[in-house]
């Protein structure tokens, strides 16, 4: 890690926040090259959650809302970490990880190792708290989101009515939350502010499907299937799968090999309480934990929850508005089917309501009343929503891409010699800049213009870096280490000087190969489009 770390600072990738100060734990910036990449991948997900799909709409929600949402989905009184405090040095820690935590005083032990006088255990919110208006007081408490996913809730019957969309369907946000982690660490992987990439997928109780269409496709039957009309009978099970498959093909899609990603299903006592199933994407980083065959275990880039409608009656218990929706095919169905359906599919659907409302501690006989008078509802066509959740970090992501792209090996020099290189082999589709355009000699005018030429031909398409100075084998060197993809030298054969046969051709190289070919300026656009979309 210390070389990518390195590495990130050097070429412009990743920087300490507010560094000329000493800098502040838990905080990084983004430099030229890790904004464009950050931002590539942002677009890139957009592109295949939203802009590609019929049943996903997008938001942007503010940073601060009231602080009643908090309340209502748990944060203000669960979300919370164990904290010890070691009485020696002052430090503080994580309670589940002083056993990999070193001792700020002694590094060749871990805090639990140290002989330091330590704490009991004690919860620690991880909210930022702050305040709006002129004053501060009780009544104008506010936090900065620990998670973009609640503003989707709070918003979804907005969304619903103007979007005219019908579920299924989902709403998406990429954003800001803060954490404000006990111990940051491992570079940008536990930062205090970041950057989220969430989806909401809002989807039929698997009731209501089977009154609708007979039956419930289980999460086996979802391969052979298209999205769009046949997907009508998938149940919670076959969504969960769905989303599961969809995520990780992006990732692959980015560059990220299937055998450096982990598929983990949580085991039933880590599951959050409200959550059916939920599957952890995770990336094997150098700092992940190992297996006993020495094996990387892999650490979270992405968790697809199935959250059950917790959520949505959450916020409809809290604001008293509410969060249902009326499904005009539910009705019609619920109509044709016969009594003893219809009382079967009430009875789950009643007893699925009543165990939510004795968890979030209504009393029993409260609790049975509103579980009955939610049951007769869904044969009236009116039910809450479950969702599943595909929630991603961008900044563990930027993390991984780069981890998976750092390598070394060895390139000849400009006579031939074999020297160390270092290149970063991101996937085209992200890499900050897609091409370097290099005229052979920066004192040859008609180099350097026909240079420009090419440069301004790609630049209205994609990013691209014009460089003039220099040996050109450390040129290519330099492009190597950012990730750049593609270089394009303008040399004397593209003038013309060698026979009209290379006229208006140049030498393309691909970074991860070094293979040179000549190609027609014409044929370059297409070319490495073809490469980047």
């Amino acid at each position: 890690m210390e070389k990518i770390v390195s590495l990130c600072k050097r070429r412009g990738y990743i920087f300490q926040s507010s560094e000329i100060y000493g800098g502040i734990n838990g905080f990084w910036d983004y430099g030229p090259l890790g904004a464009e990449l950050k931002r590539n991948v942002k677009e890139l997900w957009w592109r295949t959650m939203v802009l590609e799909r019929d049943d996903v709409a997008g938001l942007d929600a503010t940073i601060i809302m009231h602080p009643l949402i908090w309340k209502a989905s748990g944060h203000v009184d669960t979300f919370s970490d164990a904290m010890v405090d070691c009485k020696t040095c002052k430090g503080r820690f994580r309670a589940d990880q002083v056993s990999e935590i070193s001792c700020p005083q002694k590094p060749g032990k871990t805090v639990k190792e140290c002989a330091g006088e330590k704490t009991e255990p004690r919860p620690f919110n991880l909210m930022f708290k702050s305040h709006y208006g002129p004053v501060e007081s009780d009544d104008n408490v506010c936090y900065l989101r620990p998670e973009t996913a609640q503003a989707i809730f709070t918003q979804f019957k907005n969304v619903l009515e103007t979007s005219r969309h019908k579920v299924p369907f989902g709403i998406a946000q990429i954003g800001k939350a803060f954490r404000n982690e006990i111990t940051p660490r491992n570079f940008t992987f536990r930062s205090r502010e970041f950057e989220q990439m969430e989806l909401e997928y809002f989807i039929r109780p698997d009731e209501a499907v089977e009154a609708i269409c007979g039956r419930v496709a289980g999460a086996q039957e979802i391969g052979s299937r298209e999205l769009g009309t046949e997907n009508s009978d998938w149940g919670w099970e076959a969504w969960h799968k769905y989303w599961v498959e969809q995520r990780i093909a992006f990732y692959e899609k980015i560059g990220l090999p299937r055998n450096t990603l982990v598929e983990y299903w949580q085991k039933p006592e880590e599951l959050a309480h409200y959550a059916r199933a939920t599957v952890d994407i995770l990336y094997k980083f150098p700092f992940s934990k190992r297996d006993q065959r020495g094996e990387l275990t892999g650490e979270e880039l992405e968790g697809i929850s199935a959250r059950s409608d917790f959520d949505l009656s959450q916020h409809e218990r809290f604001s008293g508005k509410s969060m249902g929706v009326f499904d005009d095919e539910l009705k019609a169905a619920w109509e044709k089917l016969p009594k003893e359906k219809q009382d079967e599919l009430r009875g789950r659907y009643f007893e699925q309501r009543k165990r939510y409302l004795a968890r979030t501690g209504v009393p029993e006989e409260e609790a049975g009343k509103k579980a009955a008078d939610d049951a007769n509802a869904l044969g009236k066509g009116q039910y809450t929503p479950h969702v599943i959740e595909p929630s991603a970090g961008v900044d563990r992501l930027i993390l991984a891409l780069i981890c998976n792209a750092y390598c070394e090996d060895e390139a000849p020099d400009e006579k031939g010699k074999m020297e160390a290189r270092i290149v970063l082999k991101l996937h085209p589709r992200v890499a900050p800049i897609k091409a370097a355009i290099f005229p052979l000699l920066k004192n040859k005018r008609e180099l350097t213009a026909k240079a420009r030429t090419v440069r301004d031909m790609l630049r209205p398409h994609m990013s691209v870096f014009y460089d003039e100075a220099g040996a050109i084998g450390r040129r290519y060197r330099r492009q190597d280490e950012i990730g750049s993809p593609f270089c394009v030298t303008i040399d004397f054969e593209t003038l013309g000087e060698k026979g009209d046969a290379f006229k208006d051709t140049v030498t393309l190289r691909d970074r991860d190969t070094m293979k040179q070919e000549r190609m027609k300026i014409s044929e370059l656009l297409p070319f490495i489009l073809s490469k980047i979309r």
